[in-house]
């Protein structure tokens, strides 16, 4: 499969304006504007695995949606709203399930890979939700969490964008959160599966937003 870093700091911006440009026929922002209030910020799988350069598992453009995730999680911190992070990780006796045979590959839970990157560090009061599958809502007790939380809609950032980015999504939909999908604060290993992702939410699951528009949600309040 081919790997592509497709976004870096220079071309980010231009090629976000592209996506959004070419999902704005699906959107539904119109009709669901993001507002921050009762909502929190998903921040999926951000760990060294996919981030650093020596993991088999590296994602090429996972480095350039950090600072625009900094930006976001600033913004949810500085107004104390809920901030979710998660850690995709198994335990060493851990049945890795049909993922496992399918990737012929498992993150344990004890590898220096498995830590969340040291630009996106949890504060000590953050949750971070281990998991197991590309869902972050698969037996993790998110959806519980977020209901005690009094939480309506969710932003997805993280990696990868079609897999456990997107999961995630649908099954935040599915347990009727709105969702709000960064387009320019997710990244997959390459471009033609981002975009093939971000249409197919946009058409049945999530709102896609830019980073400037989460952040101007937080000014308009």
């Amino acid at each position: 499969m081919l790997k592509q870093e497709y976004i870096n700091q220079e071309n980010i911006g231009v090629k976000a304006k592209k996506w959004f440009k070419k999902v704005e026929v699906y959107s539904k922002a119109g009709r669901f504007p993001f507002s921050p209030g009762y909502s929190a910020l998903l921040i999926l799988d951000m760990q060294k695995f996919f981030l650093d350069e020596t993991s088999h598992a590296f994602v090429p453009s996972s480095k350039a949606v950090i600072p625009n995730i900094r930006k976001i999680l600033g913004a949810y911190r500085k107004s104390n709203y809920p901030v979710i992070f998660t850690r995709h990780v198994l335990k060493k006796d851990e049945e890795t399930g049909i993922m496992g045979k399918w990737w012929n590959d498992v993150l344990k839970e004890d590898s220096r890979y498995s830590e969340i990157a040291d630009e996106l560090k949890p504060l000590k009061d953050e949750n971070v939700i281990k998991k197991n599958r590309y869902s972050a809502f698969y037996k993790t007790g998110l959806r519980d969490f977020l209901k005690k939380k009094n939480v309506k809609s969710v932003v997805v950032t993280g990696v990868m964008t079609d897999l456990c980015c997107e999961t995630t999504a649908r099954d935040a939909f599915m347990n009727d959160f709105f969702v709000y999908f960064v387009v320019d604060a997710t990244a997959a290993v390459n471009e033609e599966l981002h975009i093939s992702s971000l249409k197919t939410l946009s058409h049945g699951f999530a709102v896609p937003v830019l980073t400037v528009d989460v952040i101007k949600g937080f000014e308009n309040v």
